[in-house]
């Protein structure tokens, strides 16, 4: 699953970012209230674990405005706060589970998945898709723009389908390390710019609009150059 945690005690994050890792999911963490909601607004989580009590926006308003937001993705509270009162408040705000402080790892990770289990089955995957006159087939991994088939590496084919994914939002570099290189921290290389000249050469370079684009101080881009 792809989790997101949301918490702002820095030890207690980095032991959750371990320990999911190493029960096999993918996680993001979000310090803060205001870069959770971001996160959570933007992306695609089977689950989230939402610490009550954080900076700039509470656990209990950030799914609050989720929910008004009609994102739907469940949502695990964790909070030293755990009478009755408490836990209620936290099931009314739009949380799908409570989880009072202190915890067994093994209990938190048990309700995660089965969470996970829960969550209602979107639309099926789409095995083709288009940013403007760029066409990607999931099924058969062929790549083509304005009709003409462009021949890609594995490890580029990745990143394409990554890019075209969140077409139209910034993706990260941090986002591109762990999603297209599996690498749950920075290597200090520039493989990651490497790869992404590469493509563009492939992708752009011989026709008139330009769909990958640089954000900068950000990450990249994909979205269609005739917007």
């Amino acid at each position: 699953m792809r989790l997101l945690l949301i918490e702002d005690d820095r030890e207690a994050a980095a032991y959750l970012v371990k320990a999911f890792r190493e029960s096999g999911h993918l996680i993001d963490h979000a310090a803060d209230g205001v870069s959770g909601y971001d996160l959570a607004h933007e992306g695609d989580y089977d689950v989230m674990v939402v610490d009550r009590m954080l900076p700039k926006m509470d656990g209990l308003s950030l799914i609050a405005s989720l929910r008004a937001q009609e994102n739907a993705t469940p949502a695990l509270i964790l909070s030293a706060l755990g009478q009755v009162d408490d836990r209620v408040k936290g099931l009314r705000a739009g949380g799908d589970d409570y989880l009072s402080k202190p915890y067994a790892f093994s209990e938190l990770l048990a309700r995660v998945e089965a969470l996970g289990r829960r969550r209602p089955k979107g639309a099926p995957e789409e095995t083709v898709i288009r940013v403007g006159d760029l066409t990607l087939d999931r099924l058969s991994h062929k790549v083509s723009r304005a009709g003409e088939e462009i021949t890609l590496q594995p490890r580029e084919y990745r990143l394409l389908e990554y890019l075209m994914q969140n077409a139209g939002k910034v993706v990260t570099r941090t986002m591109l390390l762990e999603h297209v290189w599996d690498y749950h921290f920075d290597p200090q290389t520039n493989v990651i710019d490497v790869h992404v000249s590469r493509l563009r050469a492939k992708i752009d370079r011989d026709f008139d609009a330009a769909l990958i684009h640089t954000v900068r101080g950000a990450g990249y881009m994909i979205r269609d150059g005739a917007r």
